[in-house]
């Protein structure tokens, strides 16, 4: 008969993994992709580097598996904030400040999830997570459209677009600079992000 792991090894393994996964991050966030190593990873986990193998086949799987999760919630709380009650253009602004003020929060975690030099495995997943956030403001601005409250347009390139333009925005960590600097950007990013989607300005904030 095979050897079945009993729920107590099955829970601790769980654990194991889950732990893991919260130390790389941590280290991605404080040095990047390219520098959290295998080592670096079970150094900050308080495990020995081949520990490392028996959750994740490799330093890429392992990555990615980091950025599903942080990027994940990123799309989580997007999707949540577009779909709050108010006006599609209200329910547009809140959902890029929203966005926006999250990752000048956690600069370096939303750096590696933007445009850190990553494995070519990550990269591809950065590309999907970009057609999720693409679809969830192609929704919005469709429903703007409807509404009367937005112009005639393809919400598909709108949405391309205002996610490449505010990701781009938000490339540079030290973009905001202070608290002040920070306000004024986030104000500025929403602007933008309305005047791309055509919104009158008696709409925009």
């Amino acid at each position: 008969m095979a050897y079945r792991k009993t729920p107590a090894e099955i829970s601790r393994l769980e654990a194991a993994r889950e732990h893991l996964i919260a130390a790389a991050t941590s280290v991605v966030t404080e040095v990047g992709w390219s520098q959290a190593s295998v080592t670096a990873v079970a150094d900050s986990a308080g495990i020995a580097a081949g520990s490392v193998y028996q959750h994740f086949s490799s330093k890429a799987a392992l990555a990615v598996e980091v950025f599903r999760r942080a990027a994940g919630r990123e799309v989580e709380v997007l999707g949540e904030v577009l779909r709050e009650p108010g006006t599609p253009v209200e329910r547009l602004a809140r959902g890029v400040e929203v966005f926006a003020r999250r990752a000048l929060e956690n600069r370096g975690l939303a750096y590696a999830l933007l445009a850190a030099p990553a494995d070519p495995a990550v990269g591809a997943e950065r590309l999907a997570y970009r057609r999720r956030y693409r679809a969830l403001f192609a929704d919005v601005v469709q429903q703007g459209i409807e509404d009367g409250l937005l112009p005639a347009q393809n919400g598909e390139i709108t949405a391309a677009a205002l996610t490449g333009a505010v990701g781009e925005v938000l490339v540079d960590p030290l973009g905001a600079g202070d608290g002040e600097t920070a306000e004024t950007l986030l104000t500025e990013l929403v602007a933008m992000a309305l005047r791309c989607a055509g919104a009158p300005p008696a709409q925009q904030p």
